[in-house]
């Protein structure tokens, strides 16, 4: 399998866009390098960016790697990534403002409605609810892949509680902190803006007549695997992080438990599951949520960020309808592609998935995180025929995708300086009135040779990214 490489080119020549860092790499010894990785790793461990990872001992947190390699984009590539995004991002905001209420696109045949309505991320308390802006997704984060002969490609959509922001703007400061002579050199857009944007978009989308409002960054508590990032994010805006215990509601309003007595919340940054968001409506057995919330929010009193319901425009049985959802409501043609996607719940294309599941990537529909899927080429045959019996058993709750050459970018790792394949994951922010980004977003790459699973809760670690300003 051929794979791009983001460096070099296929005779091995530099790309014009890393010639200037290349120079710098090649005068650069080893030693260095390797002593500044274990500068970065400290550094790490010192503030406290860990995440925990489920299913190990509790209470085991781990650093996530960190790579001194950049990964460079050019200014015109980021464009064009760019306008892709924020065209994609639209149309799923306006699909799932359709859902909600006229369902003009399953009216018209686009997307089987039954995909929609029995989907399990589907919420009828929505029905008819008017959120401000028209905004579901205040915040996407947006897995893209470049693949082939160096084509950009839309893993999934992230649209309910989208992580990994923080290790963005950490790995950015950590860059400059280490190599401070390499962004004298370079013009490298900058990131460090976001938490201003994020605060600004979620103001915006507070309930109407409501001219300061209060913003919280709502956790599920320290456990959590996001939680570092929880805490960094309200910090960085200069909000309060709450948990569920924290507020209350009465007379439909939200408030919040402070020494001075209740204070009134307009805008909740939520990084809390639908499932756990109101023990009146949803899980009763949660104690991470708020009673009567759902309520509240009912009543155009409080905005949720990003809004109940969002997850049915995430799920990968409804991935393969985007680029459907792009020329339904925008009347335009997708500027980045899907990966192709059979899916299993048709006889068809589960026959084909059954006849070649060496080769392809399997996925549960619900499944996030690297887990509960099948990377072909790199699976057992004890594995493929497990995944084999699940197949035949509810194939509804699957898709398969080609396996992708993804592209790789120089890493140093153990034995060097050697190429990992990696992703990309923007985080794009909307308010109703447009749609922003900063230059770039997380690099996730596959530490382990020959791996295509970047996931940090499977051994991935991250790379700063750098959009070249022109």
């Amino acid at each position: 399998m051929n794979f791009y490489n983001e460096m070099y080119d296929a005779n091995g020549g530099v790309r014009e866009h890393y010639k200037g860092y290349e120079t710098w790499l090649a005068a650069t010894p080893a030693e260095r390098i390797e002593r500044k990785r274990a500068e970065a790793d400290l550094a790490f461990h010192r503030v406290g960016i860990t995440f925990a990872v489920y299913g190990e001992e509790a209470g085991k947190e781990r650093l996530i790697p960190f790579d001194v390699i950049p990964r460079i984009i050019p200014s015109k590539e980021w464009k064009a990534l760019q306008s892709g995004m924020r065209q994609r991002v639209t149309a799923l905001n306006m699909f799932l403002w359709d859902i909600y209420h006229d369902q003009e696109i399953l009216k018209a045949g686009k997307i089987p409605a039954e995909q929609v309505l029995n989907n399990a991320q589907y919420r009828p308390v929505m029905q008819g609810i008017d959120v401000p802006g028209g905004i579901y997704a205040h915040i996407a984060g947006v897995d893209i892949v470049r693949a082939g002969e160096g084509e950009f490609y839309v893993l999934e959509d992230n649209l309910r509680v989208p992580s990994g922001v923080s290790y963005m703007l950490e790995d950015r400061k950590m860059m400059m902190r280490l190599f401070p002579e390499l962004f004298a050199k370079h013009k490298v857009a900058p990131v460090q803006h976001y938490p201003d944007m994020l605060l600004e978009k979620l103001r915006a989308v507070a309930p109407q007549g409501i001219a300061d409002p209060t913003v919280v960054v709502l956790t599920p508590g320290a456990y959590n695997s996001a939680y570092f990032e929880h805490s960094f994010l309200a910090q960085q805006m200069g909000v309060e992080l709450v948990e569920g215990r924290d507020l209350f509601v009465k007379n439909d309003t939200v408030y919040m438990r402070t020494t001075q007595g209740p204070q009134r919340v307009d805008v909740i940054y939520r990084r809390i599951d639908d499932d756990f968001m109101d023990p009146l409506v949803f899980r009763a057995d949660s104690a991470l949520g708020v009673p009567g919330i759902l309520k509240a929010y009912q009543a155009g009193n409080v905005t949720l960020s990003n809004a109940i319901g969002t997850g049915v425009a995430d799920d990968k049985s409804i991935y393969p309808y985007v680029p459907d959802m792009i020329r339904f409501y925008l009347g335009e043609e997708p500027t980045l592609n899907n990966v192709p996607t059979y899916m299993c719940r048709k006889k068809d294309d589960l026959a084909y998935v059954l006849d070649h599941l060496a080769e392809l990537v399997v996925k549960e529909v619900h499944g996030a995180g690297g887990y509960g899927m099948l990377v072909g080429p790199a699976s057992t045959k004890e594995q493929i025929e497990h995944f084999r019996q699940l197949l035949i058993a509810k194939p509804d709750g699957y898709i398969a995708q080609p396996t992708l050459a993804l592209s790789n970018c120089p890493t140093f790792v153990e034995e060097g300086i050697a190429p990992r394949h990696l992703d990309l994951r923007p985080f794009v922010l909307s308010s109703g009135k447009c749609v922003n980004m900063v230059p770039g977003g997380l690099t996730r790459v596959a530490l382990t040779k020959g791996s295509l699973v970047v996931n940090s809760s499977q051994g991935g670690g991250t790379k700063d990214t750098w959009v070249l300003e022109d």
